[in-house]
């Protein structure tokens, strides 16, 4: 019997509903309709005439928006036809000459059916994030057509399992139980300790009961429960295991036991890649907090305000840098720069850089020493990058804040002054780390109530207009924003130069940004 494509309607037989006596059903179309919402199978209900009037859920997701055509082969046997694909389906008669059509398989019969569940579950695997994230779709996947009970069971501390469930395209579990010694439950655990082949085992009933409650009720109904290794990890031992239990028979029949263990090969290897990657995640957050610059510290007299964005990339840390560091008697060390490069390296060598200097100021407070042996640290390293910076010291007097700075190749100071105006800081100096000959100078300022020094990178004055890319920021533009601020708080500065670059970028890209505002408080009295 071959059917016409189905009509719009979705209606079922109906017919009055008798007095249901004891043990008795109801016979309305509503009733089974709703009855079948949660059938995990595909189901298709065809009318007397051959046309298809009704699907459930599992049958329009399997089928899409499409019309399937229904083929009979037999009294109770047939196939369900879609897109140029074959679904094996078996055939019930229904009262009034209807059909209801149950698909027995998701995978369609006309094709390498185990090569096409294992190529459609590799891009879900493939995706999965994460060691939680990644256990559930083992799950779901493997509950679509393994089984009609899954569990995913990776070890974890104090003797335990952490479990992954699923036993309906949306019914899931999660939680931990204790491990069952390996003398109750000596396939699982030879399963969990196997680094050989991987190969599905019957899982017996005696040792079912053995397990957790929450496991062993729900695998008790079916008629096979077996089990299959996750694979072994050099870095991380056994990487776990699936229990599938299963009420009817195999999906692939006789190629089942080679759809489980690859299955269980590709699940396996998800799960180490999900295990590696969270080993490197963890290290690049550990790496992070070492190289990122803390919030400075508060310092008598004056107050440090800083603006510090790293262009992006695997570590949320660029070339750019900045540090403060208070003094015993006072005052602080600071210093802001930028080493040559951006990603991993220039983040390594900004975190070396400040470091070096962190050590070296506890025993040499002159701002040219300082630099001329950073100098000599980066040129001995070798590592052939160098870095630009401003180095300095601020210690508050009775006069306001005395700030001395000493420069490496870069940009200006610039003083925002309380009474208006912007004054230039020239500070000769070379690259740091180029030369053995290099050479520093060192300058003093003062700094009254109110008045804000500004140390800044270029990635403020080298930022690109979002639509004119070759318009620069610049130091004129900066220049005239700053003097704007007269009167405001070294926080306030900091905020409008935030505010003006971001507009000026747009949701373009930047380079490294580090901007460290030095504002003079209350005088000591």
């Amino acid at each position: 019997m071959v059917s016409r494509p189905a009509p719009a309607s979705t209606s079922l037989p109906s017919e009055s509903s008798p007095p249901t006596s004891e043990g008795a059903l109801p016979e309305s179309g509503r009733f089974w309709r709703e009855l079948l919402e949660d059938v995990r199978d595909a189901v298709l209900v065809q009318d007397v005439g051959g046309a298809l009037r009704w699907s459930n859920p599992a049958a329009r997701e399997l089928f899409g928006g499409g019309r399937p055509v229904l083929t009979a082969e037999g009294p109770d046997v047939g196939h369900v036809e879609h897109t140029g694909r074959r679904f094996p389906a078996r055939i019930r008669t229904l009262p009034g000459g209807w059909h209801a059509w149950t698909v027995t398989s998701a995978v369609a019969a006309d094709g390498p059916r185990v090569d096409g569940f294992l190529a459609a579950s590799a891009p879900r695997l493939a995706s999965a994030r994460g060691r939680h994230g990644t256990a559930k779709v083992i799950a779901e996947v493997a509950a679509a057509e393994l089984a009609d009970c899954v569990f995913v069971l990776l070890p974890t501390t104090r003797g335990r399992w952490e479990w992954w469930s699923c036993d309906h395209r949306t019914t899931h579990g999660h939680g931990r139980i204790r491990r069952v010694p390996a003398q109750l439950a000596p396939v699982l655990a030879g399963t969990f300790a196997s680094t050989d082949g991987l190969e599905a085992k019957t899982v017996p009933e005696e040792e079912i009961a053995t397990l957790p409650a929450i496991v062993a009720e729900r695998l008790a109904a079916h008629s096979s429960v077996t089990v299959v290794s996750l694979g072994f990890d050099g870095g991380a031992g056994v990487t776990g295991a699936v229990v599938l239990g299963r009420r009817g028979a195999p999906a692939f029949g006789e190629d089942q036991p080679r759809a489980v263990t690859e299955f269980a090969r590709a699940a396996g290897t998800a799960l180490a890649n999900a295990h590696r990657y969270a080993r490197q995640e963890e290290a690049t957050r550990g790496l992070e907090t070492t190289l990122r610059p803390t919030p400075p510290p508060e310092v008598h007299g004056a107050k440090f305000d800083v603006w510090y964005e790293p262009s992006g990339g695997l570590l949320d840390v660029g070339g750019d840098f900045y540090d403060v560091l208070p003094r015993e008697g006072g005052g602080a060390m600071f210093v802001l720069g930028d080493v040559c490069g951006k990603g991993a390296e220039a983040a390594a060598l900004t975190g070396r850089v400040r470091q070096s200097l962190a050590a070296l100021d506890l025993v040499e407070h002159d701002n040219t020493t300082l630099l001329s042996l950073l100098n000599s640290l980066l040129i001995t390293g070798g590592s052939g990058r160098f870095a630009t910076l401003v180095l300095g010291s601020v210690l508050a007097g009775e006069d306001g804040l005395g700030v001395t700075l000493a420069s490496g190749g870069h940009p200006a100071p610039l003083v925002v002054r309380r009474r208006g105006g912007v004054d230039e800081i020239t500070l000769p100096g070379t690259l740091v780390g180029i030369s053995p000959q290099a050479r520093f100078a060192e300058t003093a300022i003062r700094l009254a109530e109110g008045d804000v020094c500004l140390l800044y990178t270029d990635g403020i004055t080298e930022a690109r207009h979002h639509e004119r890319p070759s318009d620069l920021f610049g130091d004129e533009r900066l220049r005239d924003l700053l003097a704007g601020c007269r009167g405001l708080s070294g926080r306030e500065v900091v905020a409008r130069i935030r505010a003006a670059v971001r507009e000026w970028l747009g949701s373009g890209t930047h380079d490294d940004i580090a901007v460290l505002a030095i504002e003079a408080s209350r005088p000591v009295q």
